[in-house]
């Protein structure tokens, strides 16, 4: 990592960090998927690989708030179906990451955001959602837990982006508001703790980094409460086309950067 740069950030640099680290702690309590905005901003003021080792700890602080404000929402049988998968595509992930540059990775993660919200818009336009996220008792459903699986920790592991592609399958699995958050919390703070290795491996977090991650974590706080109020003001409908709207764009920020 290129620790010296994260010493060198300007007022603007860092007041954009942490209008990011502000939007982690919303996206983790009220619309999952909003913070691959908060992914560019990290890219844009830091070194790509770095923002990247930055971030992690950053979105674990949000992950925690967000255990604990929805908890009791947690739908375990679909966690325990996706995690063998999230590990298989956390290990491609770090493979990758040891060989492809930040070009390959921003266009190949782009492309499967796009790709996972166009299928979950068609699938929401020719079917019916499931009253109940019981689905992965099926054959289809464990499938299609095992590719979402897959991406979702191939995502997460290269570039922290996991949560759109995670969002577009609990959406597409029928979760409603409160069960997609509750599931998606316990989701990401298993997975990107278990991430935390692995990245200290590559050189992506070190004590510098953590110093700055200590200064942002205190932006987090104010953005979760502010999604816990906001979340009881969005309608099931509304909050299903953020999490669509906000994938897409995450999608094409990573493709037009």
């Amino acid at each position: 990592m290129d620790t010296m740069t994260l010493w060198h950030i300007s007022g603007w640099g860092f007041a954009a960090l942490a209008c990011a680290a502000l939007l982690v702690g919303f996206s983790k309590t009220a619309v999952s998927g909003a913070n691959t905005v908060s992914l560019a901003i990290f890219a844009a003021v830091l070194p790509a690989r770095a923002s990247t080792g930055v971030l992690l700890p950053i979105l674990i602080v949000g992950d925690v708030l967000a255990v604990l404000t929805y908890r009791r929402h947690a739908h375990w049988p679909t966690l325990w179906r996706l995690f063998p998968a999230v590990a298989a595509g956390v290990v491609v992930g770090t493979v990758f990451l040891l060989w492809a540059d930040d070009g390959i990775v921003r266009t190949s993660i782009g492309a499967i955001l796009l790709l996972m919200a166009g299928v979950t818009v068609w699938r929401r336009r020719t079917a019916e959602a499931d009253e109940e996220p019981d689905s992965v008792a099926t054959r289809s459903g464990r499938v299609k837990a095992r590719s979402y699986g897959v991406l979702g920790g191939f995502t997460t592991m290269v570039a922290n982006a996991g949560g759109p592609v995670m969002s577009m399958y609990l959406l597409s699995a029928g979760f409603r508001k409160l069960g997609f958050l509750g599931t998606s919390a316990f989701f990401f703070l298993i997975v990107n703790v278990s991430k935390v290795p692995f990245s200290a491996g590559l050189g992506l977090i070190d004590g510098r980094s953590l110093f700055l991650d200590a200064a942002l974590a205190l932006f987090v706080v104010p953005g979760a409460l502010f999604g816990k109020w906001a979340v009881n003001r969005i309608n099931q409908r509304l909050f299903e086309q953020l999490v669509i709207a906000a994938t897409i764009v995450g999608g094409l920020q990573l493709l037009l950067r």
